[in-house]
């Protein structure tokens, strides 16, 4: 049956997991014969286990069915067994996106029917609100599907793919090269659907800006550049990566040369044609398009949005006006405190000039070439060395995966942001990657390097993905979950707990954390300004750059991501806001009796949840912890 009590998204003591199991025990009726206390707790606890047990059960079913639907979630993780699946790629059909909808549909109604949430233990009870939680989002998200780019600068299958077969397909034996061939000779079946889509999408209104597209042809034909898509004597990323990873193996010469004859045939003869295509494509829809900028462009364009700003802060009830002035708001208080920091180390003029002199001044810039980008990299692996020491002191559970640091592949780079993280496997034989993006190294202002060392590595995203992912007793699909506004949330939450763990020492490195969290707070404007307010690209632009440090490159690299993915950049203040909300709440009620690893340990050991979720744990931890104190 379905819940009795969904519990509301305040701040408020919620009813705790240990009395919700106890108002589960029954009360002897008339004639019938009282239990012992320990009798009836006994029959709960069977009762309990049993119908979690269930639960947990359906929920490793679903995974699997799921997960063999997904050729590309089995490379991703690194279980290579099925080699048939590892040489394809995910259906993509508009068939299979209303079979995955339908399927929704019917799993909610099944665990609604089938399990009673109040026969849960407190961990089934949690993995039964996730679940419900993104089944209602997703059929909510589907029914927006039309509105949606297939193809943009920040994301796609042009880009996706090639990126998968080069960071995520290993070639351990000869096999695994056949499954790489496989996937290079069905990329072309793939991609045309994917673009008769993008079609249907463009004919119909939903169609990416103007300036997206010198983006998105720049970006296919650094791929498609390069042997033997041209007569270039260097080798495209493609053939190079199949060719490194070939010849690595142990296998006879003549084997490793007929491999690498066929890949090559695979690339010229499927991948570049359609890669063609694509570019002819890419230029046919700019004539097509204008250069207004928002979501309200769209056949549905309002009504769109509200639910991007639903599924990205996981807050239904939150409107873009609201969103807006907390953004107005919180650059407020940031800019009093960069005041400080000015103050402090003696610069003269205003807010305004101290934004220009961090923008230009040379000690905060490494040169842009191979000396300057490798420095920064190693700087940045020390950052991580130094946290490393304070970890324990501020976090119980500690995962255990390798995060490295890699710079963002060539081919990639001009239209990928600052930094990244990408998830490491479940057995650890790809390790996390902290991505700098090191193509223009004005883009990486050093004052700025320990928050985003924070925020995308450790005690940020490598830190809670990799804590969620190793989680053996919790279903997979949490393990595996990642919800925006929690886990950009975190990450960003992250970065200002540098601040409470004695680190940001130098008060340019704490201006660096102070411009990033302006950035979030920035973007709750400029987003919600684009995409409910009409502005245009420029309005955005000179928006941010009177109001933040960033440079001119970045801000309008970061705008047009923005343009591009309506609400995502939302997420990060408001999840933010939200657990730093509970944080000073668990602080102020438990007083001398709070302790950072219990509150951290709450928030991050069931993986990503959403914002109401997230909020009734922290009341049930401070109201069972507070009830311990007054024993």
């Amino acid at each position: 049956m379905t819940r009795s009590n969904k519990r509301s998204n305040s701040l408020i003591c919620a009813v705790s997991a240990l009395a919700l199991l106890a108002a589960c025990s029954p009360a002897p009726q008339p004639g019938e014969s009282a239990q012992t206390p320990a009798e009836s707790s006994a029959e709960v606890a069977a009762v309990t286990a049993n119908d979690s047990q269930r639960l947990n059960d359906w929920f490793s079913e679903l995974w699997d069915a799921d997960l063999a639907r997904s050729p590309q979630t089995l490379t991703n993780m690194g279980l290579l067994d099925d080699l048939d699946a590892y040489g394809r790629w995910d259906s993509v059909t508009d068939a299979t996106a209303e079979a995955n909808n339908n399927r929704r549909i019917e799993r909610l109604a099944h665990m609604r029917a089938e399990f009673d949430f109040d026969a849960l233990d407190a961990s089934s009870q949690i993995s039964y609100r996730i679940y419900e939680y993104l089944q209602e989002n997703g059929i909510r998200n589907f029914g927006f599907r039309d509105q949606t780019y297939v193809f943009t600068q920040m994301f796609g299958p042009h880009t996706g793919m090639p990126t998968m077969l080069i960071n995520q397909h290993r070639v351990e034996n000869a096999d695994h090269a056949e499954a790489y061939i496989n996937r290079l000779s069905s990329l072309d079946d793939t991609l045309r659907v994917l673009m008769a889509q993008a079609e249907a999408r463009a004919e119909a209104g939903v169609i990416p800006p103007r300036f997206a597209f010198q983006y998105l042809v720049g970006n296919a034909q650094r791929i498609a550049s390069g042997a033997p898509f041209d007569d270039s004597e260097e080798n495209s990323p493609l053939l190079n990566d199949f060719i490194t990873k070939v010849n690595a193996l142990e296998i006879d010469d003549d084997a490793k040369a007929d491999l690498i004859e066929r890949g090559t045939a695979a690339i010229r003869d499927e991948v570049a044609p359609v890669y063609v295509d694509l570019v002819e494509m890419f230029h046919r829809h700019e004539a097509m398009t204008d250069d207004r900028d928002g979501a309200w462009k769209l056949p549905r364009g309002e009504a769109y949005y509200q639910s991007q700003l639903a599924n990205f802060t996981t807050l239904p009830d939150l409107s873009a006006r609201e969103i807006h002035d907390t953004g107005m708001a919180e650059i407020a208080r940031i800019h009093d405190e960069m005041r400080a920091i000015q103050a402090q180390v003696g610069f003269e003029g205003d807010l305004q000039d101290f934004f220009e002199f961090m923008r230009t001044d040379e000690q905060f810039y490494y040169e842009s070439n191979d000396e300057g980008r490798q420095r920064y990299v190693a700087e940045a692996n020390a950052v991580f060395d130094r946290i490393g020491t304070l970890i324990p002191d501020y976090f119980g559970v500690i995962p255990r995966g390798e995060l490295v640091v890699r710079e963002v592949e060539a081919f990639r780079a001009a239209g990928a942001p600052s930094a990244f993280y990408n998830t490491g496997t479940l057995d650890g034989s790809r390790p996390g990657v902290y991505y700098a993006n090191t193509l223009n190294m004005e883009n990486l202002p050093v004052y700025q390097m320990e928050t985003l060392a924070y925020h995308e590595g450790i005690p940020g995203h490598h830190f809670q993905l990799t804590l969620a992912q190793e989680r053996e007793n919790t279903p997979m699909f949490q393990r595996r979950l990642y919800l925006s506004a929690f886990g950009e949330g975190w990450a960003l939450y992250a970065e200002s707990l540098g601040k409470d763990m004695g680190l940001f020492t130098d008060p340019y490195q704490d201006f660096g954390r102070l411009a990033y969290e302006l950035w979030r707070a920035g973007r709750l404007v400029v987003d919600t300004g684009l995409h409910a307010m009409q502005w245009s690209r420029e309005d955005a632009i000179e928006f941010l750059t009177e109001n933040t440090s960033f440079t001119n490159a970045e801000i309008v690299r970061e705008v047009e991501r923005y343009i591009v993915w309506p609400g995502q950049a939302t997420s990060y203040k408001i999840g933010q806001m939200r657990i730093r909300a509970l944080r000073d709440f668990a602080q102020t009620e438990l007083g001398d009796a709070f302790d950072y690893g219990e509150f951290h340990d709450v928030v991050l050991t069931n993986g990503a949840l959403p914002l109401p979720i997230l909020t009734d744990l922290v009341n049930d931890y401070v109201e069972s912890s507070r009830a311990q104190i007054e024993e």
